[in-house]
């Protein structure tokens, strides 16, 4: 992992959050928005890539329950990800980011879009973004458990997770509830209008390419990437043409 030049924590809500900062040049920062079972630490060299690629600077930081924030309180409800994105003006405030070109992996990527039509928002990408649940997902969302209560998986997360159970639990107990079967954003993307970049990989086990289509029918002129050979982490696995991609985008920016 490339170790971030300036951390510090924040605090939203009451919820002490640690957060990050890869110093750039001008422009709205960048702001990554980490997966369901991410953490400032589980983007590795994601941010520093991106700053060097854009000029621009990069923050992130770790909703509360992972990596090194507070822990939350489980069972997460099951519209964990629209309170999140309500509470994403108070997370730009506490990291000093008047704008921002919000960049979203998977929960990440849904919480993103549900924030996008706030002014204050510049650009989306949107990495493996969920706007409804497939078969798929719950298949694979159910395998993850699996090995998480057999397997090495609870290990491995625990190096990045000060609260790994509560990390864990309340995103694949919400994910795997029988009422989140009906959970559909879709409809937040007729509420956006700025630019929006997304990319998905062909070979994602958490989500087919009609998680990207959907944006491509409600808004034609987002620009759509479709990586082979790439899974649920595209920006990861192939970063030779994930990261040049975002740069040309930012830099298309106004």
């Amino acid at each position: 992992m490339a170790a971030p030049d300036q951390t510090f924590d924040i605090t939203v809500g009451g919820d002490r959050l640690e957060a990050a900062r890869w110093p750039g040049s001008a422009g709205a920062p960048l702001v990554l928005l980490h997966e369901g079972l991410g953490s400032v630490g589980l983007w590795r060299d994601t941010p520093a890539r991106l700053r060097d690629a854009t000029g621009r600077t990069a923050l992130a930081w770790s909703r509360a329950g992972y990596g090194r924030s507070t822990p939350c309180i489980i069972p997460r409800p099951l519209d964990y990800m629209e309170r999140e994105a309500q509470h994403l003006p108070t997370v730009l405030d506490a990291l000093g980011a008047e704008e921002a070109v919000l960049v979203g992996h998977s929960d990440g990527g849904s919480i993103a879009a549900l924030a996008g039509a706030s002014p204050r928002i510049r650009a989306l990408v949107l990495i493996a973004p969920h706007f409804f649940v497939e078969q798929c997902s719950v298949e694979a969302i159910a395998a993850a458990r699996e090995e998480y209560e057999t397997g090495t998986l609870r290990e491995r997360l625990a190096r990045h997770h000060d609260h790994v159970d509560a990390a864990f639990r309340g995103w694949n107990d919400a994910w795997l509830s029988p009422a989140f079967r009906d959970w559909d954003i879709t409809a937040c993307l007729d509420r956006i209008a700025c630019p929006i970049l997304a990319v998905q990989g062909m070979d994602d086990p958490y989500g087919t390419r009609a998680q990207v289509d959907v944006i491509a029918r409600h808004l034609p002129v987002a620009q759509i990437h479709l990586i082979d050979s790439a899974g649920h982490a595209p920006h990861a696995e192939r970063p030779e043409i994930v990261i040049p991609l975002l740069a040309r985008f930012v830099g298309q920016l106004p």
